[in-house]
């Protein structure tokens, strides 16, 4: 499927119809249901009714909007109208009379829903490995994990079922499947992006952010999906910035490479040999990169403890009347239900201080980074990942360096490095409110090779 900012153009321009895009993504999506298990529901007549529509509208001459025609998926835990939520779980069922608002601002800006994908059970996980719907499956090598939450919506881009698709961040559950999947993620400002109408798992981290196949498609449904929404708790009026002119080189651009947060991270030699390869060219492209130290920026207990916290305030009720949760998910709540006050109280203080130290990182840089994930490559119904350190559990894997950002606020952008299938990722992170930054800089990397696509996947190859 080809990149939404060329479909735009050319729907706009009367060279290709809506109807005939979306029913390509639909046939995409279905021949590959099978294999790969993406989605939950495949949206065909009321995603026909609508491209119809729109071309109705560029027929009459009138804008479709600046997503004009293009299909999207949607993660199966953000209210559509008249559709079911089911957060992928074995008892939660929620018909929809209102859409989410990050839904109505696609719409209106031009956007199809074809697809609701596949997720873990109630976003609570990394692999997508959901004990009621079975695995999705990566479309880079269908033995592995897609990783998660997000895992359908990043297999969607990846097969080349959509050109981009919506999925939500608490602890990396964007950055962690497109790491995996190979395509590009943002995890945006906590407050950038509305969340009403999207279930919560931790409403003080949760965010709404796209995937795509290219850093211009994320830029451009970044846009129709930021900004503020009087009615959304959680929402916050920070101006929103677009993204400025192709930037050329990255000179007078400061990176911090922070330890012992990258230092002391479990990880593959595979992913550590892309990162040194990916900061060689970062500083060839004219960017002063430097380690700082830094003890609070790094991972710590208090981040699973403040999760835990919300978390259990979603599910207490739930699990106390015996509804029937997953056995991986099942183990997690208690966990996270035995967070006491005094635990969480003294989390927040750590997420302070953090909070704090970022900031100030900030001063002394545009931009930190470090890998996306410790590993890309989880094996369907298997509990350990190969690290330089041998064998570890997945989950603190695949989480070691996206969990933290959530609880810093930050915006942070990922995208896939050359490399093996799946490729290393490569994240940057960004202060409050800079996803444009981050944008400009990840189009130049994109542009120069250092972010770079995977070839052909095994969807490609066999339908």
């Amino acid at each position: 499927m080809i990149d939404a900012t060329t479909m735009v153009a050319e729907i706009v321009k009367g060279d290709r119809s809506v109807r005939d895009t979306v029913a390509g993504s639909i046939t995409a999506a279905r021949a590959q249901q099978e294999r790969l298990n993406v989605c939950t529901l495949i949206d065909e007549e009321r995603a026909l009714e609508r491209a119809e529509a729109l071309d109705r509208l560029v027929g009459s001459g009138r804008s479709p909007g600046p997503l004009a025609g293009v299909p999207i998926a949607v993660k199966d835990l953000i209210d559509h109208a008249g559709r079911t939520t089911t957060c992928g779980s074995g008892f939660y069922r929620h018909e929809a009379d209102e859409s989410a608002e990050v839904i109505h601002r696609l719409e209106q800006a031009g956007a199809v829903v074809v697809s609701r994908t596949v997720l873990h059970e109630f976003a609570y996980g990394f692999s997508s490995e959901n004990e009621w719907t079975g695995p999705v499956r990566n479309p880079l090598d269908p033995r592995l994990s897609c990783g998660g939450s997000s895992g359908g919506s990043a297999a969607a881009v990846a097969a080349g079922q959509v050109p981009i698709a919506l999925g939500t961040d608490t602890g990396g559950s964007v950055r962690v499947p497109a790491a995996l999947c190979g395509v590009y993620g943002l995890k945006v400002t906590h407050g950038r992006v509305p969340l009403s109408g999207v279930f919560p798992l931790a409403p003080s981290l949760d965010t709404v952010g796209p995937l795509a196949g290219t850093v211009a498609d994320l830029a451009l449904s970044y846009a129709a999906m930021a900004g503020y929404h009087p009615q959304d708790a959680w929402s916050w009026p920070a101006p929103v910035v677009s993204p400025s002119a192709t930037r050329r080189d990255l000179q007078g651009v400061r990176i911090g490479i922070p330890v012992p947060w990258v230092d002391d991270s479990p990880i593959s030699e595979e992913v550590a040999d892309a990162f040194t390869e990916a900061i060689r060219r970062l500083r060839e492209l004219g960017a002063e990169v430097e380690e700082f130290r830094d003890e609070t920026v790094a991972n710590d207990p208090a981040i699973m403890t403040l999760a835990g916290g919300e978390i259990a305030r979603i599910h207490r009720t739930w699990v106390r009347e015996g509804r029937p949760y997953g056995g991986e998910v099942a183990g997690r709540l208690e966990g996270a239900l035995a967070v006491t006050l005094d635990d969480f109280t003294a989390a927040l203080e750590w997420r302070s201080r953090s909070r704090q130290r970022v900031a100030a990182a900030f001063g002394s840089f545009d931009f930190l980074v470090t890998p996306t994930t410790g590993t890309v490559r989880k094996t369907i119904g298997e509990e350990m990942v190969e690290t330089i350190a041998g064998p570890r559990p997945y989950r603190p894997v695949l989480s070691c360096f996206t969990a933290a950002v959530n609880h810093f606020g930050c915006p942070a952008i990922v995208g896939p490095l050359p490399g093996g299938t799946p490729p290393p990722s490569l994240q940057l992170i960004g202060a409050m409110w800079s996803e444009h930054r981050l944008l400009e800089v990840a189009a130049l990397l994109e542009r120069e090779g250092v972010f770079q696509r995977p070839g052909p996947s095994v969807s490609d190859h066999h339908g």
